[in-house]
């Protein structure tokens, strides 16, 4: 329906009716911006919970267990879903409510003008109206007077007592009242035509046209909100599917707590390597006192050793040396862990924390030693550079970084060294120990007295530890390899090393010296041990040949969950 035709005479009502719908898109405006403020307080509390429950920690420090590695991935989609909520107050920001105030601004500009249009046009035919109204009045007026100056005019001249200038004075002023009548007569009928037609087009083309626009402005007021309201809920819909994705990793992180691999982990952090303490030797205090062949009379002999011997095997002899005696204060389960200064090579850890910590701070100089090597190659190239073109920059400027970075290479392949010696003596000392316990299983005799303060064993009393011979390191390509026998003590063990990832030959590798393996372009080898800074790399071939290749000429690529391979000497 057109307001033109049907509303032609409401234009207050209109007037109200505009100014309604304007404040009903302001109000809602304002519920979208309350909204918006309640997603972003939500969010921020969000970021700040898990702000609160992921604290800072150092890379000791970084928990383990399944249980804690899931609920931080919880915090971590937490993190993510608050983020998403925050996209939903910008999208409400941006395209609702921003979009609300600057088309309620541009609505009550419209507004204005068109009721400006509309009370022009009702001033206008006022206007009209009043000339026709004046008009209107004075041809009333001067009827009047004409007919007051025709009454005046018959009522002299049938006076027989009226002079003949009187008459004429009355007769003179009746035509002259009659034809002012006559004048306003017809200025009243112009005016009257003028005043009508303006009418005709004030209601039937300017009231119309105003009040069309005034339909246009407030149908798009209506459509406006409605849109509005889509783009409300699109921007909750829109993050929907991310959010069920956040969702979907606290599921996955709630499956991945895994009751065996916590066990398993606090056995690895806290198992110490010890053997469990054997049997207290009988201690028999009775020696000195006088013996008889009465039933009185006190046996040197334990109960159990009497029934041994009377089934004729000997029975156990007292020793002073006997290992019970030295690790009663390794019964931490009844008392306090001693506490022991902190050492270098950590031997004052058990022998299983041992070797994890050795081969933990193996693993960092390795690193530290790849970044070193990398700062190497950068230097030499840059150098390379700068020969080549020398106003690029100095190339003797570049030497002194160059000898330090050397520098700092042979120390830590001097550290890597040492500590590769200390974890090959603790697990020489826990092979041993498995090969004691082994053959105690098969009930042979274990010689007393030769369990180390580390708790393994050694087979002289007098001497404590052993230190296993230490490989050399293989030569770097281009040295003469110092000894040719050491790379086939190495490939002589029974077991074979496993396989912790693949790489690829850059370049052909011919091996000329004995122990490397030769290659060729883009084959595929097997990793079985890490580079230990020497710039080899102990790989296998697809057929089973193992031997060493520079570490340069193939591109490597580790297993994930892969550890670097230890070398059992």
């Amino acid at each position: 329906m057109s307001w033109g035709t049907e509303l032609w005479d409401q234009f207050d009502n209109l007037d109200k009716h505009t100014q309604w719908g304007i404040d009903f898109l302001e109000r809602y405006a304002k519920f979208v911006k309350e909204r918006l403020d309640i997603e972003q307080n939500y969010a921020k509390q969000l970021r700040n919970l898990v702000k609160k429950y992921c604290p800072k920690r150092s890379k000791d420090e970084e928990p383990r267990f399944t249980s804690c590695l899931s609920f931080y991935s919880v915090l971590n989609e937490l993190n993510d879903y608050a983020g998403q909520r925050e996209v939903v107050a910008e999208e409400m920001a941006h395209k609702v409510y921003g979009e609300l105030m600057r088309y309620g601004q541009d609505l009550k500009a419209e507004r204005k003008h068109h009721l400006q249009e509309g009370r022009k046009a009702q001033q206008h035919l006022d206007h009209c109206w009043k000339q026709m109204d004046n008009s209107k009045r004075k041809f009333e007026r001067e009827c009047k007077e004409a007919e007051k100056s025709q009454i005046t005019y018959d009522r002299l001249d049938n006076d027989i007592n009226a002079t003949k200038s009187e008459v004429e004075k009355a007769k003179a002023q009746f035509y002259l009242r009659t034809h002012m009548a006559d004048e306003s007569k017809n200025e009243y009928a112009a005016q009257l035509q003028n005043f009508n037609a303006e009418q005709w087009k004030h209601f039937n083309n300017a009231i119309p046209h105003i009040f069309k626009n005034l339909q246009d402005m407030d149908e798009r007021r209506t459509v406006k909100i409605g849109e509005t309201y889509r783009s409300f809920a699109e921007a909750e819909r829109r993050v929907i599917p991310i959010i069920s994705k956040c969702l979907e990793g606290m599921v996955s992180a709630a499956k991945a707590v895994d009751l065996r691999r916590d066990s398993a982990i606090v056995v690895e952090s806290f198992k110490s390597g010890f053997e469990p303490p054997g049997d207290f030797p009988f201690e028999d205090f009775s020696q000195h006192l006088s013996r008889s062949g009465s039933d009185g009379t006190i046996s040197n002999t334990p109960k159990g050793d009497r029934e041994r011997e009377r089934d004729g095997a000997p029975g156990p002899r007292s020793d002073p040396k006997h290992p019970m005696s030295r690790t009663k204060n390794k019964l931490w389960l009844f008392g306090k862990k001693p506490k022991a200064p902190s050492l270098e090579d950590f031997s004052h850890l058990p022998p299983e924390q041992r070797r994890k910590r050795l081969q933990q701070r193996i693993d960092e100089l390795g690193k530290e030693l790849q970044k070193e090597m990398d700062q190497r190659d950068a230097l030499n190239k840059m150098k390379d550079v700068y020969e080549k073109n020398p106003q690029m920059g100095d190339p003797s400027s570049l030497q002194p970084k160059i000898s330090e970075t050397i520098c700092n290479m042979e120390k830590l392949r001097s550290e890597i060294h040492k500590n590769e010696t200390w974890l090959s003596e603790v697990e020489g000392k826990q092979s041993s120990r498995g090969d004691r316990r082994h053959s105690a299983d098969n009930h042979h005799h274990t010689p007393q007295g030769r369990e180390s303060p580390e708790g393994s064993y050694t087979d002289d009393t007098s001497q404590e530890h052993h230190t296993p011979q230490q490989r050399t390191s293989p030569p770097k390509p281009g040295q003469p390899n110092p000894d040719l026998h050491e790379f086939d003590d190495e490939f002589d063990d029974d077991d074979p090393l496993p396989v912790i990832g693949h790489c690829k030959a850059l370049y052909s590798f011919d091996g000329q010296n004995e122990g490397t393996l030769v290659m060729a372009e883009d084959e595929v080898l097997y990793i079985i041990e890490e580079d230990k800074g020497d710039g080899w790399t102990r790989a296998r071939k697809q057929g089973g040949e193992e031997g060493y290749v520079p570490t340069s000429y193939v591109e490597i690529t580790m297993e994930r969950n892969s550890k670097g391979a230890v070398t059992y000497i």
